[in-house]
């Protein structure tokens, strides 16, 4: 399998440009003149929007590199707390995944 050209589905600079173009878009929101209390809302909420986006693509960004790091030393693809191999339909899903799923699920319960 080629784990690069996985990991690379969620391509790095596709992810860097989104989140500069929602950067700019929060800069031009800030920017705007509202006239009245809705209109302030409205901007308001775009804005938090915005930063709640780019806090998930930079998440994202961060768990591909990390990713491709795991490939480079030769880990990629073992769950990090079992050690056991995961699945190859996980990988598929999600390429960056850290753990088995089994392991996920103690994970996310504690």
């Amino acid at each position: 399998m080629d784990h690069g050209r996985v990991i690379n589905q969620g391509n790095p600079g596709e992810i860097e440009k989104t989140i500069s173009d929602k950067q700019q878009e929060i800069s031009s929101l800030t920017e705007t003149d509202a006239s009245d209390e809705a209109d302030f809302a409205t901007i308001s909420t775009d804005s938090e929007m915005g930063h709640t986006i780019n806090t998930r693509l930079r998440n994202e960004l961060q768990e591909i590199e990390y990713a491709l790091f795991k490939i480079s030393n030769h880990t990629y693809g073992i769950c990090e707390m079992c050690e056991e191999p995961i699945g190859i339909a996980r990988l598929k899903v999600k390429p960056q995944a850290r753990y088995c799923i089994v392991c996920r699920e103690i994970v996310e319960k504690s």
